[in-house]
């Protein structure tokens, strides 16, 4: 069976979707990923030293800011109305490093899983501009869908 990517018309253009015809249902994704840094760089966020300031803080509303203008960020995305958006920015010392995690909610046509992807991604991106200062060499990694819930595809989760 082949398969046809959605966003691309029959002579090959790209197109946004149709969804009007989809039931509306209630939406939910969870993405995930982190930025490592140096123990030094970690030490000074958990400890709010870094000279722009509260780095995870600013970070989280940098992450949710964006999640809600995922639409004019990509192209051919659907503007949704997000009900919720779940931030959060974890310190671990094992990577060393930060652990960011979204969850949005909708209840719509189409799903969430880019605004949640936007959201971690905007986020880590903001731990790095924030202590780039401090640290060049952070390396954002890992960022993926880690469940969905709603839409005629069903559930997915990340195995």
């Amino acid at each position: 069976m082949t398969r046809r990517l959605s966003h691309v018309g029959p002579a090959g253009e790209a197109r946004m979707v149709n969804v009007s015809g989809k039931p509306v249902t209630k939406r939910t994704a969870r993405a995930a990923g982190t930025i490592r840094m140096a123990p030094e760089t970690l030490a000074a966020i958990r400890s709010n030293s870094v000279k722009k300031g509260d780095v995870v803080g600013v970070a989280r509303l940098a992450g949710i800011m964006a999640a809600k203008r995922t639409s004019e960020l990509i192209p051919l995305c659907h503007p949704l109305p997000l009900e919720d958006i779940q931030l959060s920015l974890a310190p671990d010392d094992s990577i060393p490093g930060i652990r960011a995690e979204a969850t949005v909610r909708a209840t719509a046509r189409t799903g969430v899983e880019m605004e949640a992807i936007i959201a971690v991604t905007i986020s880590l991106v903001t731990v790095y501009d924030m202590a780039k200062g401090m640290d060049r060499a952070m390396t954002i990694s890992d960022i993926a869908v880690q469940s969905k819930t709603g839409g005629q595809k069903g559930d997915f989760a990340r195995g």
